[in-house]
């Protein structure tokens, strides 16, 4: 079973249920979605992980800013692809540009 910040005593008794309902609940969860340990992310994956919208993240895929690859009818972004941008974005001039 995977790690919690809270023990599950502690989650259970914030949400108002019983120990055993939530541990319950978390057994039949299965899977989360937003697997961190995918290669590959749909582009709204993709777009989640950095905090930006759907249209934004396709934009810097058509433009090839990010890279994807197609596999099927499927696009996919690799998950060190989203990580390398953001560190291509971190630059001085990124800190002391004001929005």
């Amino acid at each position: 079973m995977p790690q919690h910040p809270l023990p599950i005593s502690q989650i259970a008794h914030l949400l108002g249920i019983a120990e055993d309902d939530l541990l319950t609940l978390m057994a039949k969860r299965g899977d989360a979605p937003g697997d961190p340990t995918l290669v590959a992310l749909t582009v709204e994956e993709a777009a989640r992980r950095i905090g930006i919208g759907r249209t934004k993240m396709y934009e810097y895929v058509s433009s090839g800013e990010i890279p994807s690859v197609t596999i099927g009818r499927l696009r996919r972004i690799p998950a060190e692809a989203v990580r390398d941008f953001l560190a291509k974005r971190l630059t001085a001039a990124d800190f002391t540009t004001a929005a």
